[in-house]
C-alpha cells in the first residue's frame, strides 16, 4: 500500500510529464530548457521517495527523503520561472504549484520526524 506522499508524488510526476509534453509540443511559444529541468526535478521526487522506502538504515531513509524535499523545492523554482516568463498561465501555475506545496509540506514533516527519531 502506497503512502500519501508516494501517491501525491506519483500524481505530481504525471502532471509534470504532461506539462512537459504540452510546453514542448505547442505550435507557438514552445519551451524546452526550463521544462526539461522541471521534468528532471519533478519526476525525481517520487523516485527518491521510492528509494527511501527500501533504505538500508534510518539515515539512508532520511537522506533520500531530504533529496526528494530538495527536488520538490527545485521544481517549485522552475514552475515560478515558467510562470513569470509567461509560459504558464496563472491558472495553470496555481494548480500545479499548490500540488507541489502539499508534497513539500509532507516531505518537510517526514524529514523532521525522522531526524527527531534518529536523535533519540
Amino acid at each position: 500500500m502506497k503512502s500519501v506522499v508516494q501517491e501525491k508524488s506519483e500524481e505530481f510526476a504525471l502532471r509534470i510529464i504532461n506539462l512537459y509534453q504540452y510546453l514542448t509540443g505547442r505550435e507557438t511559444n514552445r519551451e524546452y530548457v526550463l521544462s526539461k529541468q522541471l521534468l528532471r526535478s519533478g519526476t525525481s521526487i517520487g523516485a527518491n521517495i521510492a528509494e527511501a522506502e527500501y533504505g538500508i538504515s534510518k539515515d539512508d531513509f532520511r537522506a533520500k527523503m531530504y533529496i526528494a524535499l530538495k527536488e520538490c523545492n527545485e521544481s517549485r523554482y522552475w514552475l515560478r520561472l515558467l510562470n513569470k516568463s509567461r509560459y504558464l498561465t496563472k491558472e495553470e501555475f496555481d494548480t500545479i504549484y499548490k500540488d507541489s506545496e502539499e508534497i513539500l509540506k509532507l516531505l518537510a514533516s517526514i524529514t523532521k520526524t525522522t531526524s527527531d527519531k534518529i536523535k533519540k
